[in-house]
């Protein structure tokens, strides 16, 4: 149950676009068995990774966590339903930057028979909420996956490909790790997250100084998306979106949320610093432009869903083609013999 006292939270979901135990203490793993690929030169170098562990680890350290996990909470539950529709059992699965554990206290010891969860921040690990799945917490970078080839039946990620800097080969990694037919469910921050906090602080730093920079981090497009699963090999994909949105009392609140979640931003070319002015007139523009009638301001967090699956004989395939017996010019008849039925 999410608290209400300090914010209320709705969502909708639009139509879904398909595109052709216990914690058994910390395993820190050095090395492993990786893709056959090395880092791609084409990656760009766009996030502190150090920076992000040690605010995941700060997070994770706080006296009320709980306070702050209402929305990876919310997102692992869906990731949770998603493993759910499957009609299938997965006797090993793998949680990719899997936080304190949002998606296992969700799932079931008939669903899944062994859960891995890896994450940067070992703080986190040495927290991961309850679950009845026998769990082993292995410290690991998401860009570095330390398993070997065709290992797991599924791998799930909640909020945590976004801070990736290559994302094509952590989606290959983690077709690497799977078994065939075994399948990938995934969610990530979208393009439109925050950008009510995004517009107020660049509007109220160019008036005050002149010129903006970047305080929240860039997100992948959901156009390239189904693009990025395909070419990690990936087949039968399936991307969806949501948007959650959260009310809350002012900028300052929101903002110390997401240092609670362990969501601020690290990219490499982020300011520093703000002058309190700017702070304090970035705050009045967020009201000015987006309160709710009760006083409260609205956050948005963009949510991209993903689903793909590593390739097997036993799915079914789209036919050859030039194989159709029936033309497109043909379907409209379907409606009028329809129609004739209905009227005799």
């Amino acid at each position: 149950m999410l608290p209400l006292t300090r914010f209320w939270l709705r969502w909708r979901r639009p139509p879904v676009a398909r595109i052709p135990g216990r914690n058994l203490g910390v395993r820190k793993v050095a090395s492993g068995v990786s893709p056959p690929s090395s880092a791609s030169p084409r990656a760009l170098n766009i996030f502190d990774r150090d920076l992000k562990r040690k605010q995941k680890n700060w997070a994770a350290r706080q006296p009320e966590p709980l306070k702050f996990e209402y929305l990876k909470e919310e997102v692992g539950s869906r990731i949770a339903d998603r493993v759910h529709d499957i009609a299938r059992d997965f006797p090993l699965a793998l949680d990719v930057g899997c936080g304190r554990g949002y998606i296992a206290q969700n799932l079931n010891k008939e669903t899944v028979g062994k859960f891995f969860q890896a994450d940067i921040a070992e703080n986190a690990l040495k927290n991961t909420l309850e679950t009845e799945i026998p769990t082993v917490t292995v410290l690991a970078d998401e860009e570095f996956l330390p398993f070997r080839e065709n290992t797991f039946n599924l791998v799930v990620s909640s909020l945590s490909l976004h801070w990736v800097n290559d994302l094509p080969r952590a989606l290959e990694q983690i077709h690497y790790v799977l078994k065939p037919d075994g399948v990938f469910i995934g969610a990530m921050f979208g393009g439109d997250t925050l950008y009510e906090l995004r517009c107020s602080l660049q509007l109220a730093e160019t008036e005050r100084e002149g010129g903006f920079s970047p305080h929240i981090s860039p997100f992948t497009a959901v156009n390239d998306l189904g693009h990025l699963l395909g070419r990690a090999g990936f087949n039968t994909l399936t991307v969806d979106t949501d948007e959650i949105q959260v009310n809350y009392p002012g900028m300052f609140e929101l903002m110390e949320d997401l240092q609670g979640m362990g969501e601020s931003n690290c990219a490499w070319n982020r300011k520093a610093l703000l002058h309190r002015d700017t702070m304090l007139a970035a705050a009045a523009v967020y009201q000015e432009m987006y309160r709710n009638e009760d006083g409260s301001v609205p956050a948005t967090y963009q949510i991209y869903y993903m689903i793909g699956w590593k390739y097997h004989d036993s799915q079914a395939r789209p036919a050859e083609r030039g194989s159709a017996t029936v033309s497109f010019g043909e379907l409209g008849k379907i409606n009028l013999v329809s129609q004739g039925k209905k009227s005799q």
